[in-house]
């Protein structure tokens, strides 16, 4: 039991380094906040998701520990869960060592399938079209249409209310090499010049001027796009957590409730430790944005993660969380087409790779 255990904490930090960034990523990408001040918000808000989750996740629970998947003769095997957990795990962090985000739901549900195949109980494919493949697809297309939608509308009403943006110029001056012509090269004279530059985001970002329900508006717009931010950890930690620790149900000493509390806390140190390469990722490398994008993208990915939660759909907050990126970058511009096609192509790999992992895992678990 103790390797079930281990392999679910293990699965769970892996979680927090690619996962927990994500809500926070367009806090940083549009220089609202800095990286530590971001990873601290998105670690305490998903801390609290994972809590919540004790109450309101308990169908994702049960999805989640093979139930109507596999039969229950393959869940109760305790070398299953610890297959499944190390099959999603290994998948997990070899994305996050190569900077890309990807799904632990959808690592889970290739896990699933993989040791399930092995196991040699009865496989519903039915089931696996219907409950778990079917909102995977769907939910990146909903967040990527629902941010091409909403972006323009609040773009609308912003100017509407009479709220502006502005840009900045870095100037200052700048020390010049001057070789006078046909002179040896020994009289290098050196002179300052007045220069002027658009800013980099670390030291120059772009703003919102007037004002917003009577308030200063970029104060106001950067507030409710950290409230966002947060809304979004908070629905992370509430989807995922119980995902993970449903491999745990098998452990007879362990109910939903020390399980979801043991991987809340394994999911915080594994954002808090690991996670800089896919959130510089999602952070800079998709699109840029301004905080007034970064909140509309926010938003659409926390109404439809909270959404599905209650009613154990397995949506993927990364699914959902890039595809609302995508959706924004394609909507303003700038969006960086290779960066997106690596992603996808991390998305395409990581089923078949969690099943293969999985499945070997049971095999060597068997043969011990």
């Amino acid at each position: 039991m103790s390797w079930i255990l281990l392999a679910t904490v293990f699965l769970a930090f892996a979680n927090g380094a690619n996962d927990n960034f994500k809500g926070v990523a367009t806090l940083v990408g549009s220089g609202t906040w800095g990286r530590r001040r971001a990873l601290g918000w998105a670690t305490l808000m998903t801390f609290l998701g994972s809590m919540v989750a004790i109450v309101l996740a308990g169908e994702l629970l049960a999805r989640f520990g093979g139930k109507g998947l596999v039969g229950p003769e393959v869940t109760a095997d305790p070398a299953f869960a610890v297959a499944v957990a190390m099959g999603a795990a290994g998948t997990v962090l070899l994305a996050t060592r190569l900077g890309m985000p990807t799904s632990t739901t959808h690592s889970i549900i290739g896990a699933l399938v993989g040791a399930g195949l092995v196991a040699g109980g009865s496989m519903h494919f039915g089931v696996l079209g219907r409950s778990f493949v079917l909102p995977l697809l769907a939910s990146p297309f909903l967040a990527m249409f629902g941010t091409m939608a909403l972006y323009p509308a609040f773009r609308a009403a912003r100017r509407r209310i009479g709220v502006g943006r502005e840009s900045c110029f870095c100037v200052g001056g700048e020390t010049v090499a001057v070789v006078p012509a046909l002179a040896p090269a020994e009289a290098v004279a050196y002179r300052e010049t007045l220069s002027i530059r658009t800013g980099q985001t670390v030291s120059c970002r772009e703003h919102y001027t007037g004002r917003l329900f009577g308030l200063n508006a970029g104060v106001t717009l950067d507030t409710l796009h950290v409230l966002s931010a947060g809304a979004m950890s908070f629905a992370r930690g509430l989807n995922d957590t119980p995902k993970i620790a449903a491999l745990m149900l098998v452990i007879p000493a362990f109910g939903g409730r020390s399980a979801i509390v043991l991987c809340g806390v394994a999911i915080a140190l594994g954002g808090l430790l690991a996670s800089r390469g896919v959130g510089h990722t999602m952070s800079h490398k998709i699109t840029p944005m301004n905080a007034g994008q970064g909140f509309t993208s926010n938003i659409v990915t926390t109404v439809l993660v909270l959404a599905a939660s209650p009613f154990g759909l397995p949506v993927s907050t990364t699914h959902v969380s890039n595809g609302a990126l995508f959706g924004l970058g394609l909507v303003r511009g700038g969006a960086n087409g290779r960066t997106i096609a690596r992603i996808l192509l991390t998305w395409v790999v990581t089923l078949p790779l969690a099943g293969l992992l999985a499945a070997g895992a049971l095999l060597v678990a068997r043969s011990m």
